[in-house]
């Protein structure tokens, strides 16, 4: 009788090895790893603030032309490694989903987009301080995919990455308040060349000029109120995501 019972017994403790993943903290490490999309809408700030000169361009003079004709290169190559952080940060969130018993993310081809690192921006508020936290996350998401799905390595990953991530978040942050700044001083060229110039046309004379004119004030000045609701958009979704990573470090247990 006590040989059945002993099956019975490592029956019993497998399947509640295979049932960690259905824990209710592992389920919330699953619900975490699917709000990565919500840094899409970052992604796509990103994306507009490296298309600045090219929307801008028609409406500076020919001295502001040549300087942001320069500023352009340099923004572009910065965008490349911008654009790293969010992808490094999903990759950390997926990895927890993946660790939490979540099969449908691909990690594999998500390390090769973040590999090679990134550069230190300072006058985007990059420095090298967020060089190394993504340094340290992408090598720690590498190691992580390996590691068996279960609990004790959700915990450890998260411990190794709570900084990183925090840095790492803490750069975003900077750099969606970089893009709104630069999306205000967009506008204010835009708008201002339209609103100095439509006020010397010849409504007889230049009517269809005036039209045109006009029509892309209104159209431009509904462009920028939506990209300010996109931006709060961004910053609340960075927010959110970083207070629920914030509530499952605070629920590790201490030994």
């Amino acid at each position: 009788m006590k040989l059945p019972r002993l099956f019975l017994l490592l029956g019993l403790l497998a399947l509640l090895g295979g049932c960690a993943s259905s824990t209710p903290r592992m389920a919330e490490v699953r619900a975490f790893a699917a709000q990565a999309p919500k840094l899409n809408a970052y992604h796509e700030l990103t994306e507009r603030y490296r298309t600045t000169y090219q929307r801008v361009q028609p409406f500076l003079t020919a001295a502001a032309d040549a300087r942001e004709a320069e500023l352009d290169a340099k923004r572009r190559q910065a965008c490349d490694d911008f654009v790293k952080l969010q992808y490094g940060v999903q990759a950390y969130m997926q990895t927890l989903g993946v660790l939490a018993g979540d099969e449908q993310y691909e990690l594999r081809d998500q390390i090769k987009t973040i590999g090679g690192g990134i550069n230190a921006w300072p006058d985007s508020g990059i420095e090298e301080k967020h060089v190394n936290a993504f340094a340290r996350l992408t090598t720690l998401i590498a190691r992580a995919i390996t590691a068996p799905a279960q609990e004790r390595a959700v915990n450890q990953v998260m411990r190794d990455a709570e900084q990183p991530v925090r840095d790492l978040l803490e750069a975003m942050g900077t750099l969606l308040r970089l893009y709104d700044k630069s999306s205000e001083n967009e506008e204010r060229i835009v708008i201002g060349m339209l609103e100095s110039e439509i006020p010397f046309l010849d409504p007889a004379r230049d009517r269809l000029l005036t039209a045109l004119a006009k029509s892309a004030q209104q159209n431009k000045q509904a462009e920028y109120r939506l990209i300010g609701q996109r931006q709060t958009l961004a910053r609340k979704n960075l927010a959110a995501i970083e207070q629920s990573h914030r509530a499952l470090l605070d629920q590790i247990p201490s030994n």
